[in-house]
This record gives C-alpha cells, structure tokens and sequence, in this order.
C-alpha cells in the first residue's frame, strides 16, 4: 500500500499543476487527491459523486488514482488513459499527465509493455519532459531491454546532466551490459548527491563486487 500511495501523493502536484486555471475544478481535485493519502475509499467515493454531477475529467482523474491507491492498478490505469483520449480530456499537458500517470500504474501492475505505450504517448505529447524517459526506461528495464533503457537515459542525462535518478537507473544498464567502468561512473556521481542513499550504496556494491569476480582493481 505504501507505494500506492506514494505514487498517488506524487501525482497530486502535476495534477494541481495541470487544473491550475479550472478555479473550482482545481480545488476540489486537489483536496480529492489529498484524501487518498487518508482514506483512498473515502476518496473514491467523493470522486464518484462528483461523477455524478457532470464527469468532470478531475472527477475522474481522482476516482482513478484512489482506484490505483486500493490496489487495481490495471483499472486505474485504463481509466486514466481513456480519459487522456477524450474530447474533453483538456490541454496537451493535462493529457499528457494523466498518460504518465497511467504509465505508472501500469508499472505498478506489472505491465511494463503497457506503461511504454502509454509513457511514449505521453513523451510524444510534452517531448522536453526528462521525467517521462526516466519512467519509460524503468519499464524498459523490467522488459530486459537495456538498450532502449540506456538510449532513453542518455538522452536525459544529455539535456539535464545531474539528473540523480536517470544516472542510477543508467548505473543499474551499465551494470546488467557488463560495462562496469561506466557503471562505477555513474554511481559516483548520483551518489555525490545524496552519498547517504542507502539504494544506491547498494549498487555501488553490488558493481564493486562485480568489478572483483573480474579480476579488475577496486576504485
């Protein structure tokens, strides 16, 4: 549950983001998504009364992210992306969001070949987002793709160049390719951002060790 609703709480600030100008919409949507992190089927109660009186695209945006935070990721999901494709869906950056949204949920399902559609719709929407690669390459390494995963990492590593999350994630590729100088590189720099961040000391090690059944010399 914890993760659901960590997915949950961090879609709460794009989601604030992308209903900026909707006044009313917007307030009611955020205290929404804020009582998922209290009660996700209070929240999705409110959702479906709010369904009740227009559909409004927030209303359904909540009553699917609380459906993610009760555990039916494939649901929550399918609604967000059926929403992105609606006449009514809103902004290119709304659609976008609830796209990256889905494509989270579909991680979370275990459905890495869904999220890629729904993470490549949402990067062809809102292309600069460095966030959306990272997010495709995680699903790309859950499908033992790492070349993909490294093509969509460099090009965010490319554009923003201390990018914690995309040198770990690139670490981890380097890592499973056996290209371990490479790995070390990127580990050391993530980790001279946050040098406490127990994930990546463990990876750290777990490519020093790597770096040891090879014969080659610690660093």
């Amino acid at each position: 549950m914890m993760w659901r609703l960590m997915f949950v709480v961090a879609c709460l600030l794009s989601s604030a983001h992308a209903f900026a100008q909707a006044g009313d919409e917007s307030e009611r949507l955020t205290r929404c998504i804020a009582l998922i992190d209290e009660s996700p089927d209070e929240a999705y109660e409110n959702a479906i009364g709010w369904l009740g009186v227009g559909g409004r695209p927030g209303a359904r945006q909540c009553a699917a992210l609380a459906l993610i935070a009760l555990g039916q990721e494939e649901e929550g999901a399918a609604r967000l992306e059926a929403l992105a494709n609606d006449p009514d869906a809103g902004a290119l950056e709304a659609r976008a969001i609830y796209l990256a949204q889905a494509g989270n949920a579909w991680l979370l399902a275990g459905a890495p070949e869904a999220s890629v559609i729904a993470l490549t719709n949402a990067i062809k929407l809102t292309p600069r987002d460095p966030d959306l690669k990272v997010d495709r390459a995680r699903a790309y390494m859950l499908m033992d793709k790492w070349g993909e995963a490294e093509a969509d990492l460099d090009a965010v590593i490319l554009s923003s160049p201390g990018h914690e999350t995309a040198l770990a994630q690139r670490a981890q590729v380097m890592l499973k390719l056996d290209r371990l100088d490479e790995a070390w590189k990127d580990v050391s720099a993530a980790l001279s951002r946050t040098p406490r961040n127990v994930d990546l000391l463990v990876l750290r090690g777990a490519i020093r060790e790597a770096r040891r059944l090879k014969g080659l010399p610690d660093l």
